[in-house]
């Protein structure tokens, strides 16, 4: 009614809200998020088979203990998301 498109998703508890607002502009705005989850490869295969457009880019290990993740939308905003490595969710 007012214009604006509003959406979410829901992955076990987490919720992700997002909207479109007509005024945005992607080449001056920048839109970024990082989201924590259980198992990065696994919600990488949830995402990459959904078939919607935009970059998927694999979890790869990071040096700081986390295995992380990426999808960037058509839009070019990021969405970054990221898993506990065994190795350091178990303290050593």
């Amino acid at each position: 009614e007012d214009g604006h498109d509003y959406g979410f998703l829901r992955r076990g508890e987490a919720w992700l809200h997002v909207s479109l607002l007509p005024d945005l502009d992607p080449s001056t705005n920048a839109v970024s998020a990082y989201l924590y989850c259980d198992d990065a490869d696994a919600l990488h295969a949830e995402w990459a088979g959904s078939g919607v457009a935009g970059r998927h880019v694999p979890p790869v290990d990071t040096d700081y203990g986390l295995r992380e993740g990426a999808y960037v939308d058509p839009d070019g905003n990021l969405l970054r998301y990221g898993s506990p490595l065994p190795h350091h969710a178990a303290g050593h």
